[in-house]
């Protein structure tokens, strides 16, 4: 019985991005059948923060670049997409209502650009991936890091807020842009598009942690990484640092822009207040709960947060923020790591019961000398021959020195 269950959970351990996969995939399809449209519509709204959180996972986690200004991007991205609802909503030749009471009789040239559907789906992540490509190179070309690469990002998404809120004229000012009936073509009071669209959040979301599980297991995660621990060390082994750190930080924001096009259909609005500093800062803490090391920590973390919110926004109307901070501050000073402190206890649980270990004492088996040669295809009197004669040394690279046994064909 115990091998039976070492075996099943060396499976599942082999196997667990499949079967988070299967599971993800199960779980998105059964929850606009039990979720009512109300509940299905918040869902979709913290998905779109999730996809943000996925992204700071890899920026932040991975290569240590603490951002603190993710909602530039996610802003980026959502104005494209709501200038782009906003032109299919009046069509050609006209104007917003907004531009209409300044007097103006044509759409600016930059809004022209993504009345395009294709231009615009490729918009929502090309522009805030070009301009984090442009702010990354600037940034950690000179050497820019740590505290002060933080101060900088959160200065930028402050400055991007203030711009948007000075060009009233094109962008809608404080008000944002708003009033959307179409999404693609698609009626958004139609429930059925709804749900379509909640779809479309859980498959984008599943989409980038698989990219992100991806770029972990490849030769440019463990760079990613390397940089992170080791830059100087990087330095010297013939790689940039800020090549690799750009293109974590491109991923990043790219997965930030495409959430906050996303956010736009979901939620029918798009201001300067969605997108400032306090939001960006928001964006960051379900990251921290969830844990920044781990894949899905940041999903999880973000839907907690977000559920938080809301719940706590209803309870307490006019103290809600104060709680949510005071949660912030006791996961930081007592689970620093997040909800991924907690991921060593699973195999502190197998080594207490014994599972996927041979011996219920917590030591391996031994097999026979002549079972082990049958498996490892080495040849038994050759192996006793190397081990009654004398200790010639060990290489500290492979092992134990090539003289010491001889080994043959299966």
């Amino acid at each position: 019985m115990n091998m039976n269950l070492s075996d099943f959970s060396a499976k599942i351990a082999k196997n667990k991005a499949l079967i988070g996969t299967i599971i993800a995939v199960a779980l998105i399809f059964i929850a606009p059948s039990v979720m009512s449209g109300y509940n299905l519509g918040l869902l979709s709204k913290y998905l779109c923060y999730a996809m943000v959180a996925v992204g700071i996972g890899l920026a932040w986690g991975q290569g240590g670049m603490l951002t603190l200004g993710q909602g530039l991007f996610f802003g980026l991205g959502a104005y494209v997409m709501a200038i782009h609802m906003n032109l299919e909503d009046i069509g050609p030749g006209q104007v917003p209502d907004f531009m209409a009471q300044y007097g103006i009789t044509s759409v600016p040239g930059f809004w022209e650009l993504f009345r395009n559907p294709v231009i615009a789906i490729i918009g929502v992540a090309a522009v805030p991936g070009i301009v984090a490509a442009i702010l990354g190179w600037a940034v950690f070309g000179r050497g820019v890091r740590g505290a002060y690469f933080a101060i900088l990002s959160q200065a930028l998404v402050a400055a991007f807020a203030v711009l948007l809120i000075g060009q009233s004229k094109t962008t809608g000012g404080t008000n944002g842009l708003n009033n959307f009936k179409g999404f693609f073509g698609y009626d958004l009071t139609d429930p059925a598009n709804q749900r379509m669209i909640f779809l479309i959040c859980a498959f984008l979301t599943l989409a980038m942690v698989l990219i992100v599980y991806w770029i972990r297991k490849s030769f440019m995660g463990d760079l990613v990484i390397g940089v992170r621990d080791q830059e100087n060390r990087m330095k010297f082994l013939g790689y940039n640092p800020a090549s690799i750190k750009v293109f974590a930080f491109t991923v990043a924001a790219m997965f930030a822009g495409i959430g906050g096009a996303m956010f736009v259909p979901v939620v029918g609005i798009i201001s300067p207040s969605d997108i400032g500093v306090t939001p960006s800062i928001l964006m960051l803490a379900g990251v921290v709960i969830g844990g920044r090391t781990t894949l899905l920590g940041p999903v999880v973390g973000t839907l907690l947060v977000r559920f938080a919110e809301t719940q706590l926004s209803e309870a307490y109307p006019s103290a809600w923020t104060y709680i949510e901070g005071l949660i912030f501050i006791l996961v930081i000073a007592f689970v620093p790591l997040g909800l991924g402190q907690f991921k060593g206890v699973w195999p502190w649980i197998k080594e207490k019961i014994g599972l996927g270990k041979g011996q219920p004492g917590g030591r391996p088996a031994e097999v026979s000398g002549s079972l082990s040669a049958q498996h490892v295809g080495v040849d038994s009197a050759a192996t006793a021959e190397a081990v009654a004669a004398p200790s010639i040394g060990a290489s500290p690279v492979s092992g134990p020195h090539p003289m010491q046994a001889k080994v043959v064909k299966a």
